[in-house]
């Protein structure tokens, strides 16, 4: 996988991106992001091991889920067989991932009634949810991977996603305190090492429950309103 204007994420620049098709109208940049995982991160891998492998996969896994908005315009993973499940629920395809409202929503699920959600995903779309993390998350949420316990074609790996509540969450306050989030990911690949089934077992109350610390203030932030016109926030994440 060759790596073109991003050293931790393929298929973001170059020729084969000529006709990519972005959620905000050009490639993201993950400059401040990778600000905060090279100063917060926890280990720092070989060059070409697995870890550091595994590790720009997901980046780059990650990077073409939440920017891309053409299944056709993902490389890694193979947009016909591809499947995501979360803590073991019924597994879905790239299009009912897409009705879940992709991105933060499909990590967000929960069995919980409605009156005890603090982030309904279910209420939730791709832009409103979008605008939720990056308002509270300006310098990013930052993706490590912590071990790996198997490699290719089924890649099991530990990681943990962190960040700084520099911002208002639902109306929260900003608190400037780190809020972590620890599990477990597997991926499964095909023969041309594509992407083919995903997996994730992880507590979101671990990070809601960071995101509501801040005293709850009373109208929603001018940030929070702007942040979908906001290059910045389009741009980090």
């Amino acid at each position: 996988m060759d790596v073109e204007g991003d050293k931790y994420r393929s298929y973001l620049t170059g020729e084969g991106e000529k006709n990519t098709k972005w959620r905000f109208g050009s490639p993201p940049n993950y400059d401040v992001v990778n600000k905060l995982f090279e100063e917060g991160r926890t280990n720092i891998w070989p060059p070409g091991s697995l870890e550091e492998k595994v590790q720009n996969l997901v980046k780059t896994w990650e990077m073409e889920m939440f920017n891309k908005t053409c299944f056709e315009d993902y490389k890694s993973v193979d947009p016909n067989k591809y499947t995501f499940s979360l803590n073991g629920r019924k597994p879905v395809t790239l299009e009912e991932k897409r009705k879940l409202g992709g991105g933060y929503n499909s990590f967000m699920q929960t069995s919980l009634p409605e009156e005890l959600r603090c982030y309904n995903p279910e209420k939730e779309t791709v832009n409103s949810s979008h605008v939720a993390f990056t308002t509270t998350f300006p310098r990013g949420l930052a993706l490590e991977v912590l071990q790996v316990y198997s490699g290719p074609p089924l890649i099991v790996y530990k990681f943990r996603h962190w960040g700084y509540k520099d911002g208002p969450f639902k109306g929260h306050a900003p608190t400037g305190e780190l809020v972590q989030l620890f599990g477990i990911g597997i991926f499964q690949l095909d023969e041309q090492n594509k992407i083919v089934k995903v997996e994730f077992f992880l507590d979101r109350g671990e990070l809601l429950g960071g995101l509501l610390k801040g005293d709850k203030m009373n109208t929603c932030s001018q940030e929070e309103e702007e942040a979908l016109s906001c290059p910045v926030f389009r741009r980090t994440g």
